[in-house]
């Protein structure tokens, strides 16, 4: 089967679904499938074991057109395309399609450009009437996300999303994300992290994430207020840092909140050891890596109850589970968080549950999908 792959980011990019084409392409070439790509960018094309075309980014009008063209130009002889992101400008010829489907496109342009506050609700945001803009944009994301053929989601969650934006339930299925490879387990033990890192004893939380709004930082730092004892490490940049140090210097916070700024990967596991919990309090998740990657390491999760977060985390089981927004819930769950054994007793249990989010079950279910349709 050739596959025909469009994206709108491709390796050596930042961001999920470049690196997740990175490691999956090959994956399919090794079951006896060609590849042809084509994305936008200006890197070279002639490291990767597969034909890679790129659009420059020039101004919109004329890099819509060019990848158009060329995508016309690859698609004969092609079975089936892989697309991996909504409002490509891919002739109708080329069909069927396969549609990866990570967030709704509709929201997240909606916040970005102002059409709707920052600290909008997703979920709300699906069923009730927004600005004439905003209402545009969910109308043109459910017309483009019905063009697939079939659409690959990364949890139950975001399936009755898309569900609701009208697509049949039989055209959505669920291929849960999974790490490319697990982070090694540092040998440090807590103790021994913290002394690496020069963190510290006491009770320290680790908040890895993009500094977005719906990210919940914010709540956390207010909650944070009311507990002297907590110290919180934010690994992460984004648009809203300016702002959640200011807010952290206006509750107080100075000597108890370290915002990190990026991380290097190869360092991260040794925070997450560090830490006696993850916390993830955002408002909006398909299906996060950081609860994947710290339950990987052991360190329990404190997450709020949204979105893809509750087919991660189960309450009391490998980490505790907190109503979004709710300041006054997050700060009693950080007091039972550190009551007694409840650290140790979730820490134990972090393994169980993960073998639902491994890459050869992302791989398998992919491949199978695509087969199905090629």
């Amino acid at each position: 089967m050739r596959i025909f792959i469009a994206s709108g980011i491709f390796h050596p990019e930042p961001g999920g679904p470049a690196t997740y084409l990175y490691h999956l392409l090959p994956e399919i070439q090794a079951r006896g499938h060609s590849i042809t790509a084509l994305t936008f960018g200006d890197a070279p094309t002639d490291d990767y074991p597969y034909p890679l075309t790129r659009i420059p980014r020039s101004n919109y009008i004329t890099r819509q057109r060019a990848y158009r063209r060329a995508a016309a130009n690859l698609w004969p002889g092609c079975d089936l395309a892989f697309v991996h992101s909504i409002g490509l400008p891919l002739p109708d010829v080329i069909h069927p399609q396969i549609g990866k489907v990570v967030g709704d496109k509709a929201w997240e342009r909606s916040v970005n450009r102002g059409w709707v506050p920052p600290t909008s609700d997703i979920d709300r945001f699906q069923v009730e009437r927004q600005g004439a803009l905003a209402e545009m944009s969910k109308a043109l994301r459910s017309q483009q996300v019905k063009r697939f053929d079939h659409v690959i989601v990364p949890s139950q969650y975001l399936k009755q999303m898309v569900i609701g934006w009208g697509i049949e339930p039989e055209r959505v299925s669920v291929v849960y994300n999974a790490p490319h490879a697990e982070m090694p387990r540092p040998a440090e033990n807590k103790a021994e992290a913290r002394r690496r890192l020069s963190l510290g004893d006491g009770p320290l939380l680790l908040a890895a994430a993009r500094l977005t709004a719906w990210k919940g930082i914010d709540h956390i730092l207010h909650a944070l207020a009311d507990r002297a004892d907590i110290r919180l490490l934010v690994a992460g940049e984004g648009p809203e840092r300016t702002r959640l140090e200011a807010l952290r210097s206006e509750l107080g916070l100075e000597n108890r909140v370290t915002f990190l700024g990026r991380v290097d990967r190869a360092v991260m596991p040794l925070y997450y050891r560090a830490a006696d919990y993850t916390v993830l309090y955002s408002g909006y998740e398909g299906l996060s890596h950081v609860l994947l990657e710290s339950l990987g390491i052991g360190t329990p999760v404190i997450a709020s109850d949204k979105s893809g977060n509750p087919e991660v985390i189960e309450h009391e089981g490998n980490g505790l589970l907190v109503p979004y927004v709710d300041v006054g819930a997050l700060i009693d769950t950080f007091r039972t968080a550190f009551e007694g054994d409840t650290c140790k007793r979730l820490a134990a249990n972090t393994s169980p549950g993960l073998e639902r989010f491994r890459w050869e079950t992302l791989v398998e279910q992919t491949i199978g999908i695509l087969e199905r349709f090629g």
